[in-house]
């Protein structure tokens, strides 16, 4: 039996997202259809994510021999596309930005080819405001689409974008409009690995410091990088050190499982973004076995790709034996909920 078919991943059904081997595509040593057949080989499904503007040569615009060529490559690996991610670029044109017609016209093409490679979902963007999502609508149940923007870090359910999303789509009532959870803004902290980074760059070690302490106060982050500069104004630190220090405000941000139950009914796919694992396999730095019970109480049945970002910082490792570690975390943590497990 296929372990993503076990009882234990009924609730979560199981995926990858191409992006966790971000090193593996860009160092060449894999092409699209390689990536597609490894994933396959290990047993990462059966839930295949791509970025379109990414993976797909000439996106959006995607020939018939390719979308023929893609479902073959499904069918003959036992895949399923669970979600494409697309782009809002409202400022892709210097000094101006899209007006809403534009940026409605500029997602229809990707639209399209989501319903013409056979995806059932969208990752969107904030980006775009939500009147672009509501223009969207007719077009996404022409072709039986759900489509959501990512709920990502440093953003919460509750953040000024989302809280603009969640009341548009109140008024509309929409079963295909929803979000993409991005467990990176559930985080208890960061990843030693990240900081391990930090320290290689030969950042100083009293700046680190300093904004691992600002990064867990209870604050949003444009508040954090606000006072992180405040805090360091008196050191004279080099305005590079500070900047690179302030990234850490954006990539994880501080979060407790529960804050996802408002919106687990317009849940249409989740990114389970990780980073590194202890001797025991639990994720470092997102709390596994508090977000995933949420989520399977809350009923959700959609995929979940495992999403691998360490491979923004971690070179030699391979990233298909981090996203299996982080599938049979999954799969533990479900089924111990469940009471599968002893």
């Amino acid at each position: 039996m296929n372990a993503n078919t076990t009882p234990a991943a009924k609730g979560f059904k199981l995926g990858s997202t191409l992006y966790s081997f971000t090193n593996e595509w860009h160092e060449r040593r894999f092409g699209f259809e390689d990536l597609i057949a490894e994933v396959a080989r290990r047993n990462l499904g059966p839930g295949l994510e791509i970025i379109g503007f990414s993976s797909i040569r000439g996106f959006p615009n995607v020939s018939d021999d390719f979308a023929a060529h893609f479902k073959d490559l499904m069918a003959k690996h036992g895949l399923t596309p669970s979600c494409l991610a697309i782009n809002a670029d409202v400022a892709i044109r210097r000094g101006t930005m899209m007006s809403i017609d534009e940026a409605v016209a500029y997602h229809v093409p990707q639209i399209e080819a989501a319903a013409k490679l056979g995806f059932p979902v969208i990752r969107s963007q904030f980006a775009a405001p939500a009147e672009v999502a509501i223009k969207l609508l007719p077009l996404l149940e022409k072709h039986g689409i759900k489509m959501g923007p990512e709920v990502h870090a440093p953003l919460n359910p509750n953040s000024p974008p989302v809280m603009a999303y969640r009341e548009a789509y109140a008024k509309v009532n929409s079963p295909l409009l929803g979000f993409v959870p991005d467990f990176g803004c559930c985080a208890f902290d960061l990843p030693a690995t990240y900081i391990e980074n930090l320290r290689r760059q030969e950042l100083p070690e009293h700046l680190i410091q300093l904004a691992l302490e600002v990064w867990h106060l209870p604050k949003d982050a444009g508040w954090k990088r606000q006072e992180f500069a405040r805090r360091v104004e008196p050191l004279q630190a080099d305005p590079a050190d500070v900047s690179a220090l302030s990234v850490m405000f954006n990539i994880l941000s501080p979060g407790v499982a529960e804050m996802w139950k408002e919106i687990i009914p317009q849940v249409v796919h989740v990114h389970g973004k990780f980073y590194d694992f202890d001797a025991d396999g639990n994720e470092t730095s997102i709390a596994y076995d508090k977000i995933l019970p949420v989520f399977h109480d809350g009923g959700f049945t959609g995929f979940m790709s495992s999403e691998w970002e360490g491979h923004l910082y971690m070179r030699g490792v391979d990233a298909f034996d981090m996203v299996a570690k982080h599938q049979a975390l999954a799969r533990r943590v479900i089924a111990r909920h469940t009471g599968q497990l002893a």
